[in-house]
């Protein structure tokens, strides 16, 4: 049960970022020595890469402080696992070891969770077909040309290609990159929108052969990784976001995050909410660079009167993990705020405009979806207080954690299905949420 709240107060550090963890953990993995990974965090997502990763053969020790080292074998040093590899409900698990994957000389199965088992591959299989690897997969039909998980892939001798890609996606990419490492020549990956180039910086980290300007990114293969030693993950701002979000809405807060991952194109929500009219300030960190090659600092948020915006399509890869509460914020506006081209949250861990427009509408949000031929809006007009109401989470730890803020804001109380589904990024959420709440 979530009551309503006057504000959140007080200061937090929060986990590592988990997309940051997974590339740290598998780029350690692929550079010849030993790595230490501070601020890993715990959360079912970064396990499932953790235990994956293991399964190649890998030593990997973690203790309770969150520190984990690795063990690296080199580019070519995995072996191949006795048992099919079981990636959870964790898409960047899946598809970042797919890109590595297609550079070794051996057999693998990866199977899903039953969420993941439902999202589209084919936008990561195609280009690493091409690369040379091969990759079969599951169909819901022989006319059905989309494909799932589970998959078979078989790699080695990979060559370089050029790849426009299609649709943004930063684990798409991510994948062919470290495909990349293992193919003779240089690879070149062009972008429609820029997404998260945490891939990018970590292997500029590892002394990859790598070159980044604008939408376009080329590395060459066959150079041996170098590791740095010692990796310090910076807070995850996809969680930090329910907590700037909350702050922003409830009426008496002030609130303090520290230390948390400011990559400039991961902070989509923090120059949305400003354009809202939220009172933000970030206090940028000098230091942050040298053991992560990732910009962090604090962020510091007091209660704001919000306005509704439009957000546009070209916008939504720098948020797309933060649309859910990004609609809680919409909802405690004043006017319209529009959402542009999302249509990619159908297919994230659960049908996101579905989720978020039953769920803000029980509570009493007039919310509607537009629909194009090749696109889809929200628009969100706000005015009225939300009202508490019974919610589900619709197996989405985003949904979950977004309807818990929601929650605080609106009058009356607001029960929840349940909450185990956050496990999959903030296992502490609640831990971490409560002792702020006034």
């Amino acid at each position: 049960m979530v009551k309503e709240a006057c504000g959140l107060k007080g200061e937090i550090t929060l986990p590592g970022d988990k997309s940051i963890a997974h590339r740290t953990i598998i780029i350690s993995g692929l550079a010849p020595a030993k790595t230490v990974i501070n601020n890993f965090p715990a959360n079912q997502d970064c396990l499932a890469t953790l235990k994956a990763l293991k399964k190649f053969g890998l030593k990997i020790i973690q203790n309770n402080s969150c520190t984990v080292t690795v063990f690296g074998k080199g580019l070519h040093g995995l072996n191949k696992p006795k048992t099919p590899i079981f990636t959870g409900e964790s898409g960047t698990t899946l598809r970042l070891l797919l890109g590595v994957l297609a550079g070794q000389n051996f057999q693998t199965r990866l199977i899903a969770g039953q969420s993941l088992s439902k999202r589209p591959m084919l936008r990561v299989n195609a280009p690493l077909r091409m690369m040379g690897a091969k990759i079969t997969a599951k169909r819901k039909s022989p006319h059905d040309k989309e494909e799932y998980p589970p998959l078979t892939i078989r790699g080695g001798n990979l060559r370089a290609i050029s790849y426009k890609m299609p649709i943004p996606s930063a684990q798409v990419k991510s994948a062919i990159l470290l495909a990349a490492l293992f193919a003779c020549g240089k690879t070149r990956v062009k972008e429609p929108i820029r997404t998260r180039d945490h891939t990018e910086q970590m292997l500029k980290m590892f002394k990859a052969d790598i070159k980044l300007k604008q939408n376009n990114v080329v590395i060459k293969g066959g150079c041996e990784l170098v590791s740095c030693g010692r990796i310090d993950i910076p807070g995850d701002i996809s969680s930090a976001s329910f907590f700037i979000v909350g702050a922003a809405i409830l009426p008496d807060s002030r609130l303090l995050i520290r230390n948390v991952s400011l990559n400039p194109l991961r902070i989509g929500l923090i120059k949305v909410l400003k354009r809202m009219g939220a009172d933000i300030k970030v206090q940028k960190s000098s230091a942050s660079r040298i053991y992560s090659n990732e910009p962090a600092g604090n962020i510091i948020v007091r209660s704001s009167k919000l306005k509704g915006t439009v957000v546009k399509k070209k916008e939504i890869p720098s948020l797309i993990d933060e649309l859910p509460i990004l609609m809680v914020a919409a909802c405690c506006a004043q006017g319209a705020t529009v959402f542009e081209g999302i249509g990619e949250l159908r297919v994230k861990e659960t049908d996101r405009i579905k989720s978020m427009l039953e769920n803000l509408a029980s509570m009493g949000a007039q919310i509607k979806v537009v629909r194009y031929p090749k696109s889809e809006n929200i628009i969100i007009e706000a005015g009225k207080k939300l009202k508490g109401a019974k919610v589900k989470n619709f197996s989405d730890h985003r949904t979950a954690m977004s309807m818990v803020i929601a929650g605080l804001s609106a009058s009356g109380n607001t029960s929840i299905d349940s909450l185990d589904c956050i496990n999959k990024s903030f296992p502490d959420f609640l831990t971490r949420l409560k002792p702020l709440i006034r």
